[in-house]
């Protein structure tokens, strides 16, 4: 594998990223728009987003399996062009139910990312966990992002050019990745040392099935908390935020964004230490910083905030490549795909949480009590995960596929 294209796929898997994220929440300020266009309520129009989000999840499995099977550089130009080309016909519907149609394919188009991207990003990288760190700050980019960009289109041209402007910008970006990969600038890499020779079969077993309950328990911490944060800041910081959403919605971003950027730590972690103790370490942390969230006000609050986003966001380059590592290469995609189905299958579930707490107690202090018990049940189960592995192992010979 060469610098050159080793660098150019983490460029591209990084931009993914960010789309990614910026794609999948958009609409949510897209549709305050569609709410006086269209003089449709705002529950029927942000329902529409309702099948577009399930498929992000289902469809990780298959996207996995074809990248597996495939081309995980193939897949990608897939994801760069079938988003955007998406998002412009998105841009251009006039009704309810095209409109829940676009926002489908978005969704089945953005659902390759994850299981197709990471192992990307593991496959071509130098220093894993450094660059899974770096690639990691680009989605909380593309989730803090998301109002900015669409917010700046609304008020410059109208709702349409929230979704065409950047649909183009993707479709440009796959046209880029698809010259470079016909260039030979980016190979497609083949990983000839299995899985199985460094690790027995059962602990591939035990690993993958901890992993399985971990991967869970993170998703609903970080679904429930993300969805929770803006009330939690609503309530609690009036004094600060002031009037209006833009207050909030500026302190969520600012969260997002220092606990994504400092994803690089975790990943820096990553490349250093025991995987296991990286991984266990943020879950312990969580346990006392979620509690502390549970009742703080102020400032102290978003600080926690923060740190709570951090922890969330800087286990997973160790959690990444304890996945990769205990997964046979020609598996891995799909590993990665079963990962992120349990990730956005926890989406619901955390709303449902979310809900039913907020509902009967008018705030977010069992709620988050009950995200530390989570995180308890969470170190738990890594607590015995196999041990040995380090970020710093000799890395499998990689050459170009033929």
């Amino acid at each position: 594998m060469s610098r050159r294209s080793a660098r150019l796929s983490l460029i591209f898997s990084a931009l993914g990223h960010g789309y990614m994220h910026l794609f999948a929440a958009f609409y949510f300020v897209i549709v305050l728009a569609l709410e006086a266009d269209w003089g449709l309520p705002y529950h029927e129009l942000v329902e529409l987003w309702t099948l577009g989000a399930l498929l992000i999840g289902l469809v990780a499995v298959p996207a996995g399996w074809l990248g597996d099977r495939w081309s995980t550089t193939g897949m990608m130009i897939v994801f760069f062009l079938g988003m955007g080309l998406a998002g412009i016909v998105c841009g251009l519907v006039d009704g309810p139910t095209a409109m829940m149609l676009g926002l489908a394919a978005i969704g089945v188009f953005a659902a390759i990312y994850h299981p197709v991207g990471i192992p990307w990003v593991v496959k071509n990288a130098t220093a894993k966990g450094k660059a899974l760190g770096i690639n990691g700050i680009f989605g909380a980019v593309g989730i803090a992002g998301a109002g900015i960009v669409a917010g700046t289109l609304i008020d410059l041209a109208s709702w349409r050019a929230a979704f065409i402007v950047p649909g183009i910008v993707s479709v440009v970006t796959g046209l880029a990745l698809l010259a470079c990969r016909l260039l030979g600038w980016i190979e497609e890499p083949r990983v000839e040392k299995a899985s199985e020779e460094a690790h027995g079969r059962g602990d591939m077993l035990r690993a993958f099935t901890i992993l399985l309950v971990t991967m869970f328990m993170m998703g609903l911490v970080f679904q429930a908390t993300q969805a929770a944060l803006p009330k939690v800041f609503d309530l609690r910081l009036r004094d600060l935020a002031g009037e209006g959403a833009f207050g909030i919605g500026a302190i969520v971003a600012a969260v997002y964004t220092v606990g994504g950027v400092m994803q690089v730590l975790g990943g820096h972690m990553a490349d250093r230490l025991p995987l296991k103790a990286v991984y266990l370490g943020a879950f312990l942390l969580q346990v006392p910083i979620l509690a502390l969230l549970a009742a703080l006000g102020g400032v102290p609050l978003i600080v926690v905030a923060m740190v709570t986003v951090l922890l969330s966001t800087g286990a997973l380059p160790a959690e990444n490549m304890m996945l990769a590592r205990y997964t046979p290469d020609r598996h891995r995609s799909l590993a990665f795909g079963v990962k992120f189905v349990l990730a956005f299958g926890a989406a619901p579930v955390a709303m449902q949480i979310v809900g039913f707490i907020q509902g009967r107690t008018g705030e977010f202090v069992w709620l988050f009590l009950f995200l530390a018990l989570c995180a308890g049940i969470a170190a738990l189960a890594a607590a015995i995960l196999p041990g040995g592995l380090r970020g710093s192992a000799p890395q499998e010979s990689v050459q170009p596929a033929e």
